[in-house]
């Protein structure tokens, strides 16, 4: 790898570029799914190549190949600076990139069982162990379970000398069930929608998730729900369970940070940001019991590495500190602007992708509350658990979410059953009264968080606990 790496800083020197790095990844990938008590899918999937970035008269250039080799590796490094020089006939500033990096280091996903070096068939079977406890429960009309493991393989080099190779291993799961009414159909998942839950883990993490005992709960909740109460249009408290304040926290808080979004050179996918820089350091972003921060470094978290795609070590960064809005995530380039240094979130979906300011781990810190407790501190208000649908405004300030499930609380207890819940708020006023934060902490999985254009599907984590929030606009507005 390190005679190929060289070919290509010094091809891309050599044509003109003052600056050039390159990423070279193999991704390996397997999913196998089941549904109705059936195999459903098993995909394996292998991608190999590289990516060439450069700066030349000041500007970015970038491009890629599958092809990994030495002469390759030469003409593509040209064709980057060839695309820079391209795009500095319409510069509006030069690139900075601030002080030089220089990592030279490796870094593996500690996993205790390689998913890999599982069968398929061992797979498929825990799958339809939990279909079979799914469609056990009488009502059920759909059930489906799905399996995902993917390592990749990346070495990265730059003239300012950094090499860093990297093997990132995930491992994910998850199961739903459907059931269907005279006129309406409700979904139960585990252990969250969307799919699977993800953590950067070996195959242990897929045994510890007890599809299987879980399975039929969650379909008797599917069936309940179709007689269930509909929410009720109401201001109220409402209490999240941790999943669905990891997407709040996604939504209202991960995206709004990216620096470049503030920037405006990210804005064709999902928009700007709110949180303009006259606000850090002063404004409220939410209560004092609001602490949120970036951490590459947790163990297990699916926006967990050891560097980047620029090569900057993995760090955390506190975000929001006790309500006040503190930082970003940035890459080298916007962090020069504003005379600091990376903070390490700049990451790209494969070798055929140019880097971006990506979410890493983006986390609610823990509070000192139980959940049972806040449920009893609860006179009246509701509890909703597991998110369904969601919708946010393009600086991410207005946003409506629904959620699987709810339930009542009356007097400090649980009580009936609600279904179609959804809740609406306004950022800064939502987190504003928030005033408990859980214990009860967990780190949640994203696996396809999107961005850029052409679209990026990013990898990333959000760990919460339980919150509660009063004077919350729940149920359809009128």
């Amino acid at each position: 790898m390190r005679d190929l790496t060289d070919r290509a800083l010094d091809a891309a020197v050599a044509a003109g570029a003052t600056y050039a790095d390159i990423r070279i990844e193999r991704m390996e990938r397997q999913v196998v799914s089941a549904k109705n008590g059936r195999p459903d899918g098993l995909l394996e999937d292998e991608s190999v190549g590289f990516g060439i970035r450069v700066v030349a008269g000041g500007a970015w250039g970038f491009a890629s190949s599958s092809r990994v080799d030495g002469r390759e590796i030469e003409r593509i490094a040209r064709q980057a600076v060839e695309i820079a020089r391209a795009s500095a006939l319409a510069l509006a500033e030069p690139v900075e990139l601030g002080e030089p990096i220089r990592s030279i280091a490796t870094y593996a996903t500690p996993v205790q069982i390689d998913p890999f070096s599982i069968g398929a068939d061992q797979k498929l079977a825990a799958l339809l162990d939990a279909d079979a406890a799914m469609r056990s429960v009488k009502g059920i009309s759909v059930t489906e379970g799905s399996f995902e493991c993917l390592r990749i393989t990346k070495t990265f080099a730059s003239t300012e000398g950094s090499y860093v190779q990297q093997t990132l291993v995930e491992t994910g799961a998850g199961i739903e069930a459907l059931a269907v009414g005279d006129s309406d159909a409700q979904r139960r998942s585990f252990p969250q929608s969307f799919g699977r839950q993800h953590a950067t883990a070996g195959y242990e993490y897929f045994q510890a998730m007890q599809l299987t005992e879980n399975a039929a709960r969650i379909a008797e909740e599917a069936v309940q729900l179709l007689t269930a109460k509909p929410c009720p249009e109401d201001v109220t408290t409402v209490i999240l369970d941790s999943s669905q304040a990891a997407l709040q926290v996604h939504e209202s808080c991960g995206h709004p940070i990216e620096l470049d979004r503030v920037f405006g050179t990210e804005a064709s996918y999902a928009g700007t940001s709110f949180l303009t820089l006259d606000k850090r350091g002063s404004y409220r972003y939410g209560s004092d019991q609001v602490t949120i921060a970036a951490d590459a470094t947790i163990p297990g978290a699916l926006g967990t590495f050891g560097f980047d795609d620029e090569g900057v070590p993995a760090q955390r960064t506190v975000i929001v500190d006790r309500g006040t809005f503190t930082n970003y995530l940035t890459s080298r380039e916007t962090a020069a602007r504003l005379g600091e240094s990376s903070n390490g979130t700049m990451r790209a979906d494969g070798w055929s992708r140019i880097p971006l300011i990506r979410m890493t781990n983006v986390n609610l810190e823990p509070g000192d509350w139980t959940l049972e407790d806040m449920i009893a501190d609860t006179d009246r208000g509701v509890y909703m658990q597991t998110n369904r649908s969601w919708s946010i405004d393009d600086v991410r300030l207005n946003f409506q979410f629904g959620t699987e499930i709810a339930w009542e609380i009356r007097g400090g207890k649980l009580g009936a059953m609600l279904k179609n819940a959804t809740y609406t708020g306004i950022t800064p006023r939502f987190w504003g009264a928030c005033d408990a934060v859980g214990r009860e902490w967990t780190v949640w999985g994203t696996p396809n968080c999107g961005k850029g254009q052409p679209s990026q599907s990013m990898h990333v984590g959000h760990g919460a606990a339980p919150i509660r929030v009063r004077g919350v606009q729940i149920g359809l507005m009128r």
